[in-house]
């Protein structure tokens, strides 16, 4: 259920399910925070709703800036259908930060958030102050294309296994990784009410195709991207791999890379709380 805009709630596991209208349809976000500072819009992986943004790290963000994260077109309670490409995406959301009100933001995107991310970084320089890039990688990157390829099996696993599929496919088998899992899937789970509404079955499909075409599209000029940008991944990454986190902070003019051992594609869930200690410092600085 959408709720007008009222009063910025301070914690994730409180904060009202609002709604937006850009773009020709209506777009679900949640707004947390302190009331000001720069705003950094979050925004989330395949197949991900508002429920999946990890509360730890939308937190500890809002603990001093107001934070936004924010439903794709035909994800969650966003109306539509979920667009077939990221330039698609991108101009969306683009809209819809412009209908927020917001002049200039710090951008943070996880995986096809990553993507959708560089594309507005591209698209639209003066809105992004800051940007950070986790579990992601460039246009045309090793791998990307294959996404599909390397998950529908894991998912298979999960179903037969009652396990999450982000069991297998944001973390890594060992010890570490599967406490890991366990401790994040536990806090996706702390909200009891007022959550979003699941994905479609064919909006994850979509984004998939999306995902494909990103992964075949011809390399961008990142070379021209003069904010300074945060890289953030696990040392083993099976989804987006590893490799693409390097070669992204190569190509971005003014990137910092961290790589978090022992993890996959959830590194920055993994290290939580180390992941929000450099994001602060980074965005601060």
């Amino acid at each position: 259920m959408l709720t007008p805009v009222g009063s910025i709630d301070r914690q994730w596991i409180n904060a009202p399910n609002l709604g937006i209208h850009a773009a020709g349809t209506t777009f679900a976000y949640r707004r947390l925070g302190a009331p000001t500072g720069v705003p950094v819009v979050l925004l989330n992986h395949w197949g991900a709703t508002l429920d999946n943004f990890d509360p730890r790290i939308v937190d500890g963000l809002a603990a001093s800036r107001p934070v936004y994260a924010l439903d794709y077109r035909g994800v969650g309670a966003s109306g539509g259908d979920a667009p077939l490409t990221v330039d698609e995406m991108a101009r969306d959301m683009i809209a819809v930060i412009r209908a927020l009100g917001l002049e200039q933001i710090d951008l943070v995107g996880f995986s096809l958030g990553g993507f959708v991310t560089q594309d507005i970084l591209l698209k639209v320089p003066d809105l992004v102050r800051k940007a950070i890039l986790a579990g992601t990688g460039p246009a045309g990157g090793e791998g990307i294309d294959r996404v599909g390829a390397v998950s529908w099996p894991l998912i298979v696993k999960a179903l037969l296994t009652l396990r999450d599929p982000k069991t297998y496919l944001f973390f890594t088998s060992t010890a570490n990784g599967r406490r890991a899992a366990t401790a994040f899937l536990a806090r996706l789970k702390e909200r009891k009410t007022d959550r979003d509404k699941s994905v479609s079955m064919a909006a994850f499909r979509r984004q998939l195709t999306a995902i494909k075409a990103w992964g075949k599209q011809t390399p961008q000029d990142l070379g021209v991207v003069r904010q300074p940008v945060l890289v953030a991944n696990g040392d083993h990454d099976i989804m987006v791999p590893t490799p693409n986190s390097v070669g992204l902070a190569a190509r971005l003019p003014a990137a910092e890379l961290v790589l978090y051992d022992d993890a996959g594609h959830g590194g920055i869930f993994q290290y939580h709380d180390a992941f929000v200690g450099k994001a602060l410092a980074f965005l601060d600085a």
